[in-house]
């Protein structure tokens, strides 16, 4: 069934002019994927085929530093900047992160190796279908089993399964947190406080075995750009850092290494005035008919009261269609936003109109989301510079 081309309001954005992720050849679910078939795991097929197989892989993991910032800071993060021409098998391309472009949803496609859509994380907040409350997806609050939410086995444990040395080294805080169980779990946590200490154990987890498979994490890129922009001072200060520590590990690898940088979503500065900032709770045309505010700023779940969902969408289209890619929930899906196929367990979490920003705006939420409300960059949608992730390359 071909997707609707709204003729009646040229200015509305078509649903087939969103740039969807490369699911399948060249996103985040892709990577783990590919690494461990060319480790010889059992199940796995490369899927990025611009890579070579290595017997020890490393990835490390920057959150909220996208392709589109390394690029337009090459005197912070001079290494980084100079890796450009190795990203993805020394094509010179990104990848992109998934929809949407935000960590729980990308962190859990990563260790997966599935699309959203199938490991069933669809957002940073999404609705539960069994409750009916809105469950944050990051920080795993109102509590549900975690393996009931996300059921599959991860990458690292069925690596670890086939005698690869699997390790994931980052922050102690995350070790027991219910994401790390359902997305980033097998082998050995390994937690360090400091960048410094990270990378080093990193290297030394990857010379740990004849066929090794590592993960490092470093968050602060991302919590600088959320409070200060990608614009700041202190922005740019975790980028020079980041830019370090990644030439650290580096100058570390053991032979038959291969380390892989990449990124979980870019982030774009909205500015604080209000035609681009929306705030939902102000706005009485978009609050009608609408039970559930799903998603962040940029990628909107949108959960209808029951039998409002066509006035829900309509509304949402008519308001919101010239600056947002507006679709429902089975557009959405069919469109391939959430990947090629949906478990029916997901289907429901997803909202009943689900909107994708296109311009430099967000929909805030001052009242229900004070917190994020205030957040000076944001992500989420298919735009380039949210979408668009690096997999820069060093070998030994």
């Amino acid at each position: 069934m071909a997707l609707p081309a709204w003729p009646d309001d040229p200015e509305i954005l078509p649903l087939s002019s969103a740039p969807v992720p490369e699911y399948g050849t060249g996103s985040l679910a892709d990577l783990l994927p590919t690494l461990v078939a060319g480790q010889g795991v059992p199940g796995f097929e490369q899927r990025i085929a611009e890579l070579t197989p290595a017997d020890r892989n490393c990835v490390f993991l920057i959150d909220g530093l996208g392709w589109e910032q390394i690029k337009a800071h090459p005197d912070e993060a001079p290494y980084l900047h100079s890796l450009l021409g190795t990203s993805r098998g020394g094509t010179g391309r990104p990848m992109t992160a998934g929809f949407p472009a935000t960590t729980a949803t990308s962190l859990a496609s990563v260790g997966t190796g599935l699309a959203p859509g199938e490991h069933g994380l669809p957002g940073y907040t999404a609705r539960n279908p069994d409750s009916g409350e809105l469950m944050n997806q990051l920080r795993w609050k109102p509590w549900t089993d975690p393996h009931v939410w996300q059921p599959y086995p991860t990458v690292f444990q069925l690596a670890d399964q086939d005698g690869v040395h699997t390790a994931q080294v980052s922050s102690p805080d995350f070790e027991h947190t219910p994401l790390t169980k359902i997305a980033l779990s097998g082998g050995t946590f390994r937690g360090r406080l400091s960048g410094e200490e990270r990378m080093d154990l990193a290297a030394a987890q990857l010379a740990a075995g004849d066929r090794s498979l590592v993960y490092t994490y470093y968050s602060e890129v991302d919590g600088k750009g959320h409070r200060f922009g990608v614009d700041s001072d202190a922005w740019r200060g975790q980028l020079m850092y980041v830019d370090r520590l990644a030439q650290r590990l580096a100058e570390q690898l053991p032979p038959r290494a291969a380390l892989y940088i990449t990124a979980d979503h870019g982030m774009i500065d909205i500015p604080f005035d209000e035609q681009s900032r929306i705030d939902f709770d102000e706005d009485w045309e978009l609050r009608a008919g609408v039970a559930l505010l799903g998603g962040e700023g940029r990628a909107r779940h949108v959960y209808a009261v029951p039998g409002a969902a066509s006035d829900v969408l309509t509304c949402w289209r008519e308001v919101l269609g010239e600056q947002f890619w507006v679709a429902s929930r089975d557009e959405a899906i069919e469109a391939g936003w959430f990947g090629p196929g949906i478990d029916e367990r997901v289907y429901g979490r997803i909202g009943d109109v689900v909107a994708a920003a296109h311009d430099d705006v967000v929909i805030t939420a001052s009242q229900r989301e004070p917190h994020e409300s205030l957040m000076v960059g944001n992500h989420g949608s298919m735009t380039p510079v949210e979408q668009l992730v690096p997999l820069l390359e060093v070998r030994s």
